[in-house]
């Protein structure tokens, strides 16, 4: 997700390869036929990592799968359990779930390695991601496969995420609605084709048209040699309890490194499930420090970071101008705001070996 910038601070091991359908071995694809349809019948594959789910949500999340529109023997769901406690089982979704569904396991945590699972195991030429507390507009799986087909450069594409809150939000919340993967854009299709613009080689990362996490639906071969890179350099987004993210981030740099577009398209909505307790003060406290910590880490390691590095001893001493500076006191807007700066600072005393140009 690519946060807001905080006002207070100047947001496989093994694969196969798919660049034609010619290349995909059935039997490392897990699989050689769902409903005794041949996978390379399938259009898209829609991946749902989770990790100890809210069940009432998730049931709400194969709800809308359930009610999409593109027909049924035309995509598949894997749902990955990222090393939930205890593990998820068939017979607990079976009932929820749509056509051609699969449960799989990723034991090593982190939304990336779940992510990354996912698209191991995927059975067709596209993916959406889903996250377990997003539910579709009932179109929008056709309308993924529409503008993939309509726009053949874009690698990766989004379009709105909109709240259902479980209690009415406090006013003041509405500032950190960002944090909580939460935009809409606006009537007008955005789409992005570089890094750079006007000409100049500064990179730039192009929030207005760039897909986040939620609902981002990809071309696997545009993804190819971001999968190749191999998870060690990888940001491990969140992981579990630990509020890191950036994973999203990262394969939009990739994709508009290699030539591919990306774009924001608002025919593709989706609802977000809110809890009460993703409002508290304390969580989004803690989620804008790890946004914003992964932000700076996410564009260092691709060349794209404005602020230069800092030195560690250092640290304190701007987390403490930053108290003034933002009115750290003030709850709880003040201190959400100050946690955000902090996050920034650390974000920026790290040094990422895999720096990619």
């Amino acid at each position: 997700m690519s946060p807001t910038p905080p006002r207070t601070v100047r947001r496989r091991p093994f694969c196969f390869s798919i660049h034609s359908i010619d290349d995909v071995d059935l039997a490392s694809a897990g699989a050689a036929t769902v409903g005794h349809r041949n996978l390379f019948s399938l259009k898209l594959t829609v991946v749902i990592p989770t990790h100890n789910p809210s069940l009432e949500r998730l049931f709400r999340t194969l709800d809308g799968l359930r009610s999409q529109t593109l027909p049924a023997h035309e995509w598949q769901t894997l749902v990955v359990d990222n090393a939930s406690m205890p593990a998820l089982s068939v017979d607990l979704l079976a009932n929820r779930a749509p056509q051609n569904f699969r449960l799989v396991a990723e034991p090593r945590l982190g939304l990336t390695s779940a992510r990354r699972r996912g698209f191991r195991e995927a059975s067709a030429p596209l993916c959406v991601l889903v996250d377990d507390d997003n539910v579709l507009a009932s179109d929008y799986l056709e309308q993924v496969a529409r503008l993939f087909a309509a726009y053949p450069r874009i690698g990766a594409l989004g379009g709105r995420s909109l709240p259902e809150f479980e209690t009415e939000p406090p006013a003041w919340t509405r500032e950190f609605y960002p944090l909580l993967a939460l935009r809409d854009f606006g009537d007008q299709p955005t789409i992005a084709a570089s890094l750079t613009t006007g000409g100049t080689t500064i990179r730039a990362y192009p929030s207005a048209a760039a897909p986040i996490g939620a609902g981002m639906a990809l071309r696997l071969v545009a993804i190819q040699a971001w999968l190749d890179e191999g998870l060690a350099t990888q940001l491990p987004d969140r992981r579990g309890e630990v509020l890191t993210s950036g994973g999203d981030n990262d394969i939009v740099f990739a994709l508009l490194r290699r030539g591919w577009h990306v774009g924001y398209f608002p025919e593709l909505s989706l609802t977000h499930l809110i809890p009460s307790a993703r409002l508290a003060p304390g969580y989004l406290a803690r989620i804008n420090a790890g946004i914003q910590h992964s932000w700076m880490q996410v564009l260092t390691k691709n060349c794209a970071n404005p602020w230069p590095r800092i030195s560690r001893w250092s640290l304190p001493l701007r987390q403490l101008k930053a108290w003034f500076t933002f009115h750290g006191w003030s709850y709880p807007v003040g201190y959400i705001r100050w946690r955000g700066a902090c996050g920034h600072f650390a974000g920026r005393t790290s040094s990422l070996a895999g720096r990619i140009n």
